[in-house]
């Protein structure tokens, strides 16, 4: 049975609604797992629990299209459940919000249920738009392995440059950027973008902003997203605390 809140929904309550998201255009997961990729060492950082942190963006980003609520319980947790008739067009999005569909669950059964099964999807979706590419090469004479090189689109640049922005500059983030950044936080890699992202107190303490919530005025509108953020990305760290300690 489920616990009953203490209080009333955690809803966004915006002027406007959530703006519309082409089916065609790139989900959170697919710009943190491109912004994980390194492209200097051909890996994906933080590869061990990567699957959190996806499922974490999957959240995140059914939060800012108001496709799911959350609710805070007795015992302080964020539940989260799907919105009726919010339904996404984006595939592995919708599948997702399916599994919320049930009924209210919390935030830490959440993750490693939907979290195993996106890596590959979201690989394949940037593969397939350019934003990587694969490229095979010949071991010892032998053997053939295939390596991820950057797509040379721009994406990833840009990606991280909207993250700079926020976390070295100051500038006020959009909700999206916002989410992608406390994520990036989350899931113990920041330190690996040094030195295109000094790894120093001034950014760490803006990072552990984000993951609270405290996005800035320009995000005002995104009640639901700033609680679902703060609760995934608290999540998120628990479970990859072993594996990459937060300074």
């Amino acid at each position: 049975m489920n616990q009953q809140p203490d209080e009333p929904p955690v809803e966004a309550r915006a002027d406007s609604p959530p703006a519309a998201h082409s089916s065609d255009a790139p989900t959170l997961p697919e710009d943190l797992l491109l912004l994980l990729f390194q492209p200097e060492q051909g890996v994906i950082a933080g590869e061990n629990t990567l699957f959190y942190a996806l499922a974490g963006a999957v959240l995140a980003d059914l939060a800012l299209r108001g496709s799911v609520a959350a609710r805070r319980t007795r015992a302080a947790s964020i539940e989260v459940e799907a919105v009726q008739g919010k339904a996404p067009s984006d595939e592995i999005l919708r599948s997702a919000w399916t599994y919320l569909s049930d009924g209210p669950r919390g935030v830490q059964s959440v993750l490693p249920a939907i979290g195993p099964t996106l890596r590959q999807p979201v690989l394949d979706r940037l593969l397939a738009r350019g934003d990587m590419r694969e490229e095979k090469r010949r071991v010892l004479t032998l053997f053939h392995t295939t390596v991820l090189k950057d797509g040379r689109d721009g994406r990833r640049a840009g990606l991280l440059k909207d993250v700079r922005d926020v976390l070295v500059d100051g500038k006020e983030p959009t909700a999206r950027t916002a989410a992608l950044a406390a994520l990036i936080w989350g899931s113990g890699t920041l330190h690996l973008f040094d030195p295109g992202i000094p790894w120093n107190s001034s950014v760490i303490n803006r990072a552990r902003e984000l993951e609270q919530g405290n996005w800035g005025a320009g995000a005002t509108g995104e009640a639901v997203a700033r609680t679902m953020t703060a609760a995934i990305v608290n999540n998120v760290i628990g479970a990859t605390a072993s594996v990459s300690p937060q300074q």
